[in-house]
C-alpha cells in the first residue's frame, strides 16, 4: 500500500481497512458481473430473439398489430402488478395473501409479487416497513446472542462434567449459582468465531435441504431450483422469480404454510447470523492482508516524517503484537496509566481501551439501577465483563474469541 494514501492526515489503522475493504469489493463486484455477464447473456438473447419470432408470427396469424398487441401486453403487466391473474393463483390481498407480504416486508425479503398500488398503501408501508424492519433486525441479532449464550452453556457443562468425572469437582453442587453469577461464569467461556460459523453453516445447509424437498414436493420445482429459493429468500435477497405459497390451493394447505412460515424464519435467522459471522473473518483477512502488505512500513515513515507534538491528542501508535480477541480488537491494554511513554496524551480510542472495565461497570450500575435492583450498586463490583447490549457489535466484544490471523 501506498504511503501516499495517509490524504487525511494520518494514515490509521482503520483507514486502510476501510479502503482496502472497499477496493477488494469493487474487485468482487467486478468478478461477478463478468462471469454473470459471460452466462446469462447468450440466454437473454436466444429467449428475446423467440419472443420477436413469436411475436411477429402471433400478429400475421390474427391480424393484430404490433401496437394493439403491445397495449394489451402492457395491459395484463398493469392487471399482474394490481394482483389480477387469469391464470390459478391465489389473491394477494386477503388477510393471508396480506399476511405474507408484511412478512416480507419485516424480514428485508420483498419478492416483489406483491405491492402497494395505492396512495396510502405506499405511504403506511414507508412508517410500517421502518419500524419492522428494524424490530425484525432486532430479533436477528438477539437469536445469534442466545445462540452463541447456548454454545457457551453447552461448552462449559462439558468442562464441568470432565473434572467431575476428573474428580476435581464435586458431584453435587448444593449452593445455587445466583442469575449474575451464571452469567459471569458463561462470558468466560466464549466460543470460536470459526465454531460458530460452522455450527450456523451445518443449520442452514440442513434446514434448506429440508425445505427443498417440502418445495419439490407441493410446489412440483426441481430440487435445484429450490435450492436456489431457499438461499434467495433466507439470504432475503429476494428475487422474485420463485415464491411459494402462490397457488390457490395446496394439499394440507394450512400445515404447508405453517411449515413454510417456520422455514423461512429460521432459515432468514441462521443466514442472518453466519453473514454476520462471515464478517468477522472478512475482517481478520483484512488485517493479515494489512501485516502482509507493508502497511507498518508505510505508516512508520508517516510518524518519522510528520512527528507527534508532545502533549496533543493524536491518533494511536503502534504497539508491539499480541494475540488479539474481539473483545480487544487489537487494542493493547497494558497502557493503563492514562499517558505514553514519550509524554503525549493517549488518544480517545486508547483512552476508552485503557478504561474499559471502568465504563463497563459504570453502565451496568445504570442499567441494574434504573431496573431496581437495589443491590446491583454493591455488586457489580465483582464483575469485570458488561454483558448488556444486542446486535453483532456486542456479541463481538463480549461473546465470542476472535481468533488472530498469526503472521
Amino acid at each position: 500500500m501506498a504511503c501516499r494514501g495517509s490524504t487525511w492526515g494520518v494514515l490509521t489503522e482503520d483507514n486502510a481497512r476501510f479502503v482496502l475493504l472497499a477496493a477488494l469489493i469493487l474487485l468482487y463486484m467486478l468478478f461477478g458481473a463478468a462471469v454473470f455477464s459471460s452466462i446469462e447473456q447468450p440466454g437473454e438473447k436466444e429467449a428475446r430473439q423467440r419472443w420477436l419470432e413469436r411475436q411477429e408470427n402471433f400478429s400475421l396469424r390474427y391480424n393484430v398489430s404490433h401496437v394493439e398487441l403491445s397495449n394489451l401486453l402492457r395491459f395484463y403487466e398493469e392487471a399482474n402488478v394490481a394482483g389480477i391473474h387469469v391464470d390459478s393463483i391465489s389473491p394477494r390481498w386477503d388477510f393471508s395473501g396480506a399476511f405474507y407480504f408484511v412478512g416480507t416486508v419485516v424480514s428485508t425479503i420483498g419478492f416483489g409479487m406483491t405491492t402497494p398500488a395505492t396512495v396510502s398503501g405506499k405511504i403506511f408501508l414507508i412508517f410500517y416497513g421502518l419500524v419492522g424492519c428494524a424490530a425484525t433486525i432486532l430479533f436477528f441479532n438477539l437469536f445469534l446472542e442466545r445462540l452463541v449464550t447456548l454454545l457457551a452453556y453447552i461448552l462449559k457443562s462439558l468442562h464441568e462434567r470432565q473434572l467431575r468425572r476428573g474428580g476435581l469437582l464435586p458431584q453435587d453442587n448444593s449452593q445455587e449459582p445466583s442469575p449474575m453469577a451464571e452469567v459471569d461464569s458463561l462470558a468466560v467461556w466464549k466460543p470460536s468465531v470459526y465454531y460458530v460459523m460452522l455450527i450456523l453453516g451445518v443449520a442452514a445447509i440442513l434446514i434448506s435441504c429440508c425445505a427443498s424437498a417440502m418445495y419439490v414436493l407441493v410446489e412440483g420445482w426441481s430440487y435445484l431450483d429450490s435450492l436456489y429459493f431457499c438461499f434467495v429468500a433466507f439470504s432475503t435477497i429476494g428475487f422474485g422469480d420463485l415464491v411459494s405459497s402462490q397457488k390457490v390451493a395446496y394439499r394440507l394447505q394450512g400445515l404447508y404454510k405453517f411449515g413454510n412460515f417456520i422455514f423461512i424464519l429460521i432459515g432468514v435467522c441462521c443466514i442472518y447470523s453466519l453473514f454476520n459471522i462471515i464478517s468477522i473473518v472478512i475482517k481478520q483477512f483484512l488485517n493479515w492482508m494489512l501485516r502482509k502488505s507493508g502497511w507498518r512500513f508505510c505508516q512508520g515513515w508517516q510518524r518519522k516524517l510528520f512527528p507527534p507534538r508532545r502533549n496533543a491528542v493524536v491518533p494511536g501508535n503502534e504497539w508491539p503484537r499480541r494475540k488479539i480477541s474481539i473483545e480487544t480488537d487489537g487494542v493493547n491494554e497494558s497502557e493503563t496509566d492514562g499517558r505514553r511513554v514519550s509524554g503525549e496524551l493517549i488518544s480517545m480510542k486508547d483512552f476508552l481501551a485503557s478504561n474499559k472495565v471502568s465504563l463497563a461497570i459504570m453502565q451496568k450500575q445504570l442499567s441494574e439501577t434504573a431496573n431496581g435492583h437495589p443491590r446491583a450498586i454493591s455488586n457489580c463490583s465483582r464483575h469485570d465483563n458488561f454483558l448488556g447490549g444486542v446486535g453483532p457489535l456486542a456479541i463481538m466484544n463480549n461473546r465470542l474469541a476472535e481468533t488472530s490471523v498469526e503472521r
